[in-house]
């Protein structure tokens, strides 16, 4: 059996993004490939849930040099057993090639750090660090894993990643987890949510390029056309505040409710509840799970056309694409949905979609990627 040491990101199951969830899933698939792994995280051991292999080298309060420290002191004992080390996150990978020079290196490139941080309204010197940072990281790397041919393209134009290092797999779903036994109706009841309003749901976090704010300005037109309509953004981030007061001076709280973070063995509950999901994201999306996941609970998903969130879709139905980022785009595709001109897969379409995939087709994939590094 493949031995592989997994750095990773955080534990804090209120902190963790689609970097995070995937990285425990994968972990929790690959055994079953014959991949052994152990994990390194920020957070504390009692974060975990039962069946995460992993080990908290930090508390999330650390700073960053703290971190440092730690995963250096951490790292030596957990190497002598590995045949290879995995890298789901370049900054906490940078601080120990040196320890991790006698293994070969794969790089999970979940997004362009450095590139997020401009999105975010970073300085130009905390870009410029990170950047170098990733760059180190990659070049290190002797396989580098995307979730998209969009994002390969990031790896090769912007990083100087050759072609050949890089290869393509989409994130994964586990179907059993996501295959809801309630209809619409009862998952509704469950929540508390109406059942006489149809439903848009959608799961971010509340940063900028997410886009949320766009898909706040496009409930007023989308009202007009269906007066019943209710949005439910689900997820928590420095924009919450904001979003909030946009939504209260638009006067629009009877159209819009805030969920706030969401354990993750409520989601398929919330997908199935929903009419349509929908990812409104501006920049930097290289798959989303998210879309999987509802697509996995019978709820058809509209995208934005950014980054990997077509190449999600596409095979499905080229509709689920919105025209664009803007909230006019938006309010037109999410109203001809909601309203039945644009048209849409069904449950089982969308279900039998989902199962493509499934975590143990995705976690062979990246298994096979694992010994071709490790020979």
């Amino acid at each position: 059996m493949l031995t592989s040491l997994q750095i990773g990101m955080t534990a804090a199951k209120a902190e963790r993004g689609g970097l995070d969830r995937y990285f425990f899933s994968l972990n929790r698939a690959l055994p079953d490939q014959d991949v052994a792994v152990r994990g390194l995280v920020v957070g504390q051991q009692q974060d975990l849930e039962a069946g995460e292999q992993a080990v908290c080298f930090a508390p999330a309060g650390a700073n960053l040099i703290k971190r440092w420290k730690a995963l250096r002191q951490s790292v030596p004992s957990l190497l002598n057993n590995a045949d290879l080390v995995v890298s789901h996150f370049a900054p906490y990978t940078f601080p120990v090639l040196d320890q991790i020079r006698s293994r070969p290196l794969v790089v999970h490139f979940h997004g362009p750090w450095a590139s997020e941080g401009a999105a975010e309204g970073a300085g130009k010197a905390s870009i410029f660090l990170k950047r170098a940072i990733e760059r180190v990281v990659y070049a290190r790397g002797s396989r580098l894993i995307v979730l998209s041919r969009a994002f390969a393209s990031i790896l090769e134009r912007e990083y100087g990643v050759s072609h050949s290092r890089v290869h393509v797999v989409p994130g994964g779903v586990d179907l059993e987890r996501f295959t809801v036994r309630e209809s619409r109706l009862e998952a509704r009841a469950i929540l508390g949510w109406p059942t006489d309003r149809p439903i848009v749901f959608t799961l971010r976090r509340l940063v900028r390029a997410k886009g949320v704010e766009n898909l706040i300005d496009a409930v007023d037109e989308v009202r007009r056309r269906v007066h019943d309509v209710l949005f439910i953004v689900a997820g928590t981030g420095p924009l919450a505040p904001a979003l909030k007061q946009r939504v209260a001076e638009r006067k629009l709280d009877s159209f819009v409710r805030f969920a706030g973070y969401v354990a993750d063995a409520d989601l398929p509950t919330l997908y199935r509840a929903a009419d349509l999901f929908v990812v409104p994201t501006v920049a930097l999306e290289g798959f989303g799970l998210v879309v999987i996941e509802a697509l996995a609970c019978g709820t058809p998903a509209l995208v934005t056309p950014i980054a990997g969130l077509p190449e999600v879709v596409s095979d499905l139905e080229a509709a689920l694409i919105f025209e664009g980022t803007r909230p006019d785009q938006l309010a037109s595709g999410i109203a001809k949905a909601v309203t039945g001109d644009l048209r849409l897969p069904s449950e089982a379409q969308c279900i039998a979609y989902a199962a493509r995939f499934s975590w143990p087709t995705i976690a062979s994939r990246v298994a096979g990627i694992y010994r071709e590094a490790a020979r």
